[in-house]
């Protein structure tokens, strides 16, 4: 027992427990440099070069400088530390301002201020108005009445409504300092867990021990509205708080063009194993030729040489694997940043945002996404209730513009304006229902009212539900406004004459029952039922009314179909004898102990029928400007979106359709289950019945391969599925037992939605796509602190600066302002990014192909004798740094193999990034083949044509070096003439990159064999090469014929692709390149027959979304509020 809990007394220094202090540094002191270094020698290149860097500081290995690779090694480590501690440096900076920020803690009978890292457990704070929760804090009382306050929870569950928390009655009048210092006792709680919505723990009182609940606990992370201070203890602290337990240590991410690259690098480091190997036998049977030896001590001798050998030609050979590519390649990178960071298309001007690419690490992998994991409030809606239409007995009303208008009604609009509402209930026509309706949506609620103390007449409506709310001033704008709230009563101002409601019983919302009411006594002594809910649960009960349900019934159609949420309204009048009747039975479900929830909801089904309906409402969910086309076209480039969120279930299933994820064609499969055999039992039926659909024997692993099936058959395997699961069943469906079950049967959706997960749910769900789908990358985006572990465990985190705050986008790889600008992110930068990325490395591998090969060439023609073929400086050392260091790196920063307007307009092209088409093994090994053969053609064509000997047709001598140089200009000219190839967008500045270099070259060459070996006495090799080079005729001929001759083939593949098998993407170059109009039949055209489709649709829809959702357990505490009370100052 004493394992599963922990006690804390009050104000007590006792309480040993973790400190409030946060940090959520990658490293520290300690830890810096073995970490950083492991990582950095964690990838293959790096721990090669550190290998070769060591062999070239024994003089008697290495035939090349000592400091070939150790500088540029060094150069590249710096920077990369320097990076990581610039980047670990703003979340120091980020944790120590936090950890500075003040609260108020209880020390001699006075609340004073100390930092956030000093408060213990224990301690007994004040929190006031607007401030964020320090801790986990149990409340003891506050300025409301009954101990109640609200908080806002935005960054732990993503929602931003205000929710309802309360103290306990027996600590609700501790309402001075003076008093709550006068307290002793102590609370026994569970020990922490991540679990945001359970809290078990007794607080014991002057000896009275007491129950606490989650309704009793302000979590960290929470901020306090509208309540002017709150007394609390301090229960959990520092990384044992709920928050921080649902948080995750910022993870190491590698890029899949990364791990390619680190696999490859192994292929080339076997290739040059075996190039050293053969030069070694080949010097060892060299030698043995030359001295004849009939001793075997000589044998031995020359046996023990071999492994020296055998290192020089390692070091000889190194930069077959380019130590440029890292430098190139993040170059690069950070430069594509910089086109992100300065993409006006992504500045959302109206919180002053561009976008900001806070990693160059992952920026091609943004052109391969396969899952979008998003959060739904802030991220994908703006959590802003507008209340559009109502229909009140068959007529609709609403002040929409013409522009409103045109969206919501596609023909002639049959709706009346608030004007005319007023003048219908003038005039007598329809007026008891126009009273009836705006009566029910000013009392049948759980809202309470909060009136400013500076202007009594500004009421702020507190709710549990954004719904409620919009309800609540819609009707308090047309007139009907609700103003004061008591104990079981409550008034409304109507047309200035007020209206008191005996408020005798609340029917709460949940899931199941998917509707609300209250029983009232109205201002004329009768008992009345309000009633709101889904259509589908409320048309059943009525029977009254019905004159106009078809018309009703059709206007829910035509609003569920353009994304509003809908409820019904309808009320009853219950005679007094029949009233007590049925309150007898409530009292006694209410008093049941077990089976109170089932017990109450069979109660209300006695009295919620025989209703009498009065008409709809029709609320918008306001999303984001352009989310529905952003997710649609995200989804025609093959991209899954799962949306991840905290909300209610039915909250989630209404935004899903509202943002297109869902439509009404798909079949949803609802998982609620309690236990883990059911969760299972429901996740194999749907499961199988999918398999048999699809001819796939049951008992197959069919998950392990699933994922490259779908990958091949471009949707083949997506069923219009959604499916839905809440956080409880998906606790269950995260089992290692059954996990696997659960995403096979999610990837044959095209929609999921898991509602009601806590933060580190939404890490799980993203961990096991991630780490079970084989060859997929995944991005999570939101804007939340509860969305931070789901960002960090995916490959690509993405963060929204919005209203839940920055803690989103500080954690994040990339944050933008507004999520339709992740369309553009991926599509277009992602696209691009991994086009040039992969180019780029490409070409790096190419070129030291060519050069270095051609080394491993002339060794087999100098009998192995591990003579250098081409001079250390201005050779080896320039060739990468200078020579052809600017082609590349033009290439990977200008050019585009396809427009940004057409990735956009075709967004099916996005799969040849998450295909790899760009950059696969297959790709690579045809890269290293043609590099081979280029470098072998160089080569030979130079010795076909020094053949006749090293004396020139001028009778100039040319000497190795001379024949190296001649090689090496040819090399040069060739490399950049095969990136000019690569090029699908010429502009001036890449063909200045790339000819400007062959000319740099022309000029700098020998102006550094003249000079350098003249005035500095380095590069001896060169004196004099110069006019044996330069003024042979063969030279020039041969460097302007050797390099096309070289290219031919690639010319004429590159013709046969284009002409005879193009890629879709050469057709879309071809078409912008040559104005090509675009065929395809114009939206416009189709818009009639749309709406055909539409009206048609209508008569077999099955959702129409219900705008509520409310906290159960909130109307007990409601019902005693009492809004005219003074407030203490505390």
């Amino acid at each position: 027992m004493k394992d599963s809990q922990r006690t804390v007394q009050f104000n007590s220094t006792g309480n040993n427990y973790v400190s409030n202090y946060v940090s959520t540094t990658k490293y520290n002191i300690a830890t810096f440099f073995p970490k950083f270094l492991g990582e950095f020698f964690s990838k293959y290149p790096n721990l090669f070069f550190l290998l070769i860097a060591l062999l070239q500081q024994i003089p008697t290995i290495s035939p090349t400088s000592r400091w070939g690779n150790t500088i540029p090694l060094s150069f590249i480590l710096i920077l990369s530390g320097g990076r990581e501690l610039l980047e670990d440096s703003k979340r120091r900076m980020q944790d120590q301002q936090l950890n500075s920020s003040s609260i108020k803690v209880l020390n001699n009978h006075t609340f004073k201020p100390i930092a956030w890292r000093d408060l213990k457990v224990g301690d007994i704070v004040k929190i006031e108005n607007n401030e964020s929760i320090a801790a986990d804090i149990v409340i003891l009382s506050s300025s409301e009445p009954d101990a109640m306050c609200y908080i806002e929870t935005a960054n732990l569950d993503g929602e931003t409504n205000l929710k309802i928390r309360q103290g306990l009655p027996e600590t609700a009048d501790i309402l001075t300092p003076e008093a709550v210092s006068a307290i002793s006792g102590h609370i026994v709680t569970e020990l922490p867990n991540s679990s945001l919505y359970t809290f078990e723990a007794n607080l014991t009182l002057n000896g009275k021990q007491i129950p606490l609940s989650p309704k009793q606990l302000l979590l960290r992370g929470a901020q306090l509205r509208n309540t002017r201070w709150v007394y609390g203890i301090v229960v959990f602290t520092g990384h044992e708080t709920k928050l921080m337990k649902n948080s995750s240590t910022t993870p190491v991410k590698y890029t899949k063009v990364e791990r390619m690259v680190n696999t490859q690098i192994i292929f080339l480091f076997f290739l040059l194993l075996a190039m050293s190997i053969v030069c070694t036998i080949g010097q060892y049977f060299a030698e043995v030729r030359k001295h004849h030896p009939t001793s075997f001590i000589f044998l031995v001798s020359l046996s023990d040489q071999s492994l020296t050998n055998f290192l020089t030609f390692i070091c000889l050979y190194n930069s077959m694997i380019p130590i440029s590519l890292v430098v190139t390649v993040e170059l690069v990178r950070f430069a594509l940043c910089m086109f992100i960071n300065n993409d006006l298309d992504m500045y959302y001007d109206v919180s002053d945002t561009p976008a900001v690419a806070r990693t160059s690490t992952l920026i091609e992998e943004l052109g391969q996404v396969d899952f979008i994991f998003s959060d739904k409030t802030g991220t994908l809606t703006r959590n802003v209730m507008e209340f559009k239409i109502a229909s009140i007995a068959g007529r609709m009303y609403s002040d929409l513009d013409e522009s409103e208008a045109a969206k919501y009604f596609s023909e002639n609009p049959d709706y009346l304006t608030y004007a005319d509402m007023k003048k219908d209930k003038d005039a007598g026509m329809n007026s008891q229902h126009i009273d009836n309706f705006m009566s029910l949506l000013a009392v049948c609620h759980t809202v309470i009212p909060e009136h400013d103390e500076k202007d009594p007449t500004k009421i702020k409506y507190q709710a549990s539900s954004p719904d409620e709310a919009a309800f609540v001033e819609g009707a308090s704008l047309l007139g009907y406004k609700f103003h004061t709230r008591r104990p079981r009563s409550v008034t409304i101002s109507v047309d200035g004459v007020d209206r008191d409601y005996d408020i005798l019983c609340v029917n709460e919302f949940n899931s199941d029952r998917k509707r609300m009411s209250v029983i009232v006594r109205a201002p004329d002594g009768q008992v009345k039922l309000l009633i709101k809910g889904a259509d589908s649960v409320m048309f059943p009960r009525i029977n009254h009314g019905t004159e106009f349900i078809k018309k009703t019934e059709e206007q829910l159609e035509s609003f569920a179909a353009i994304g509003l949420r809908t409820l019904v309204l309808a009320y009853r009048d219950i005679p007094e004898d029949e009233f007590r009747l049925w309150f007898r039975k409530f009292e006694d479900a209410n008093a049941q102990i077990n089976g109170r929830q089932d017990a109450l909801d069979a109660a209300a089904e006695l009295i919620e029928n025989e209703l009498v309906l009065v008409g709809a409402t029709a609320i918008e969910d306001k999303l984001q400007e352009g989310v529905p086309d952003t997710i649609a076209t995200l989804m025609k480039g093959g991209i899954k979106v799962w949306v991840l969120t905290g909300d209610r279930q039915e909250t989630a299933i209404n935004i899903g359709y509202s943002c297109k994820l869902i439509n009404s064609d798909m079949a949803m499969m609802i998982c609620n289950e309690e236990t883990l055999e059911g969760t299972k039992a429901y996740l194999l039926k749907n499961l199988n019945q999918l398999k048999q659909e699809l001819n796939i024997k049951p008992q197959n692993k069919f998950w392990k391969h699933f994922w490259a099936g779908i990958r091949k058959s471009d949707g083949k395997f997506d069923k219009d599925l959604a499916l839905i699961i809440d956080g409880k069943t998906l606790t269950h469906a995260l089992d290692p037992s059954i996990n696997e079950i659960f995403l096979e049967l999610a990837l044959m959706c095209k929609a999921v939605v898991c509602c009601r997960v806590s933060p580190l749910q939404k890490a799980l769900v993203v961990s096991l796509v991630k780490e079970n789908v084989a060859g997929s990358i995944t991005l999570a985006i939101g804007d939340g602190a509860n969305d931070v572990s789901m960002i960090q465990a995916a490959h690509v985190g993405v963060g929204i600066s919005g209203m839940e705050g920055l803690q989103a986008a500080r954690s994040a790889d990339f944050a933008i302002g507004q999520f339709r600008f992740l369309r553009k992110l991926l599509l277009v930068h992602g696209s691009w990014a991994y086009s040039r990325v992969s180019k780029v490395i490409l070409m790096s591998f190419y070129k030291n192909i060519v050069m270095y090969f051609a080394q491993f060439s002339y060794t087999l023609t100098n009998n192995f004798s591990a003579q250098t073929l081409f001079e250390q400086w201005v050779g080896v050392s320039s060739y990468n740094i200078v020579w052809t260091f600017l082609q590349p790196v033009a290439v990977g920063l200008l050019d585009q193999f396809v427009p940004a307007q057409l990735l956009d307009k075709y967004p099916q092209m996005y799969k040849l990034g998450r295909k790899s088409q760009f950059y696969n093994h297959k790709v690579f090994l045809q890269w290293i083949f043609n590099s081979l053969l280029h470098s072998v053609f160089i080569f030979y064509l130079w010795v076909f044509t020094f053949s006749t000997g090293d004396i020139l047709a001028d009778g100039r001598v040319g000497d190795n070096w001379v024949f190296g140089i001649m090689n090496y200009s040819t090399i040069i000219v060739t490399v950049t003439i095969k990136m000019f190839l690569m090029v699908d967008t010429m502009s001036f500045l890449v063909g200045v990159a790339l000819f400007g270099s062959v000319i740099f070259y022309a000029i700098g060459y020998p102006l550094y064999a003249y000079l350098v070996p003249l005035w500095f006495k380095a590069s001896q090799e060169l004196t004099n090469t110069n006019p044996v080079i330069f003024f042979s005729s063969t030279f020039w001929l041969s460097i302007v014929v050797f390099p096309v001759i070289v290219n031919i083939r690639d010319i004429v593949w590159k013709f046969y692709k284009r002409t005879y098998a193009p890629q879709p993407y050469h057709i879309a170059q071809e078409s912008f390149k040559y104005n090509v109009p675009d065929y395809r039949p114009k939206s416009e055209w189709f818009q009639k027959t749309i709406q055909k489709v539409k009206s048609i649709q209508k008569n077999r829809r099955k959702h129409t979304g219900f705008a509520f959702s409310q906290s159960q357990g909130i109307s007990e505490s409601v019902l005693g509020y009492d809004s005219t009370l003074p407030k203490p100052i505390g």
